[in-house]
């Protein structure tokens, strides 16, 4: 099993504005659980044990839901509500919450490298919390956990397909050949436009990745907005046949705008019996 997962988590959340002056993005809550929790769910239920969140310094909020409330606590001691926080207790009592301060949010692939120090030559998982995946059976990291277990070795990037007008959100992969939902990564492009479309296979917020990612990170260069690109990192592996992809079971919502972050509680919000 993957042990490490990594948590890109210091941006700043605009377009929540003006409630992300304050509250992190990842405590806004889908149904009475936020965002990062359902991440850190999904990374935990497929065997990560080391979770690495990449926070700043004005997110701190972030690392105080996962601390003790003993006051609070010892209030509903007595009282069906103390379950409300067994979901966090599991994680603190079964994995290591490591959080690294990101000076500079300068795209994922910087983010992805602040993880190097602690994760060394280990491969690791990257979740993205925006992306809120569903599915009864498996997590989306799970079944990506199975793929990894037949491919060592390779990254893996996780895709679905999208319709072709919604195609230059996305970085898109290129591939020469796929079986069973796993496709041989040979090229990928960032928010290509539809008619410079390779296909229709949209990479979503999971990943995992080899150790080796860290050394070609360090020598990507800025795109034109003076980000460092994952996308741009795996082309690399990709020429080498080192990078896969896998159209993975189940439901994504975006939440990192307004309406996505609404469709979550509408979504959730139909399957919860309690409701």
């Amino acid at each position: 099993m993957i042990k490490y997962c990594l948590f890109p988590v210091a941006g700043f959340g605009t377009r929540f504005l003006p409630v992300t002056k304050t509250v992190p993005k990842e405590l806004l809550p889908i149904l009475e659980r936020p965002l990062i929790q359902y991440a850190i769910d999904e990374a935990y239920e497929s065997g990560a044990s080391e979770m690495v969140l990449v926070i700043n310094e004005h997110k701190l909020a972030i690392k105080r839901y996962f601390e003790p409330f003993p006051y609070l606590e010892s209030l509903i001691s007595s009282s069906p509500k103390i379950d409300k926080l067994r979901c966090i207790s599991n994680i603190t009592k079964n994995c290591n919450l490591n959080f690294i301060n990101q000076t500079e949010m300068l795209g994922l692939g910087h983010a992805i490298l602040q993880g190097k120090e602690i994760i060394g030559n280990n491969p690791f998982a990257v979740v993205l919390p925006d992306d809120l995946c569903h599915n009864e059976d498996q997590s989306v990291m799970s079944q990506m956990q199975k793929v990894y277990k037949e491919n060592k070795g390779k990254c893996i990037v996780a895709v679905e397909q999208v319709n072709i007008k919604d195609i230059e959100k996305y970085g898109v992969i290129s591939f020469r050949s796929s079986s069973n939902n796993v496709f041989q990564v040979d090229d990928m492009i960032e928010k290509p436009l539809p008619n410079q479309a390779p296909s229709n296979l949209a990479i979503i917020g999971r990943y995992i990745l080899t150790p080796d990612i860290f050394e070609i990170l360090e020598q990507t260069q800025p795109d034109q907005n003076g980000e460092i690109q994952i996308t741009n990192a795996l082309k690399e592996l990709a020429k080498t046949g080192k990078v896969i992809a896998y159209k993975f079971k189940g439901r994504r919502v975006d939440c990192g705008s307004v309406e996505g972050y609404i469709e979550a509680n509408i979504f959730l919000s139909s399957l919860d019996t309690r409701l």
